[in-house]
């Protein structure tokens, strides 16, 4: 598996949508099963759990400097 380094808006994204499935009755995906939905997202997110995938898009500049 390929580690990514998040930027701090997928890592605010990842955690508030996770919590989001969680408050709405989604399964935990780690040992500890109390807590606020944010604190559960948090460290699932810190084990590498989290079932949701960043999909990342070229930037224009990026594509415009490498060729």
């Amino acid at each position: 598996m390929i580690e990514i380094k998040l930027t701090r808006y997928e890592r605010a994204r990842l955690i508030g949508a996770r919590a989001l499935q969680i408050s709405l009755g989604a399964p935990v995906l780690i040992d500890i099963d109390k807590g606020e939905p944010i604190d559960l997202a948090l460290a699932e997110l810190e084990q590498g759990v989290i079932p949701i995938t960043v999909k990342r898009t070229a930037k224009e500049k990026e594509l415009k400097m490498a060729s």
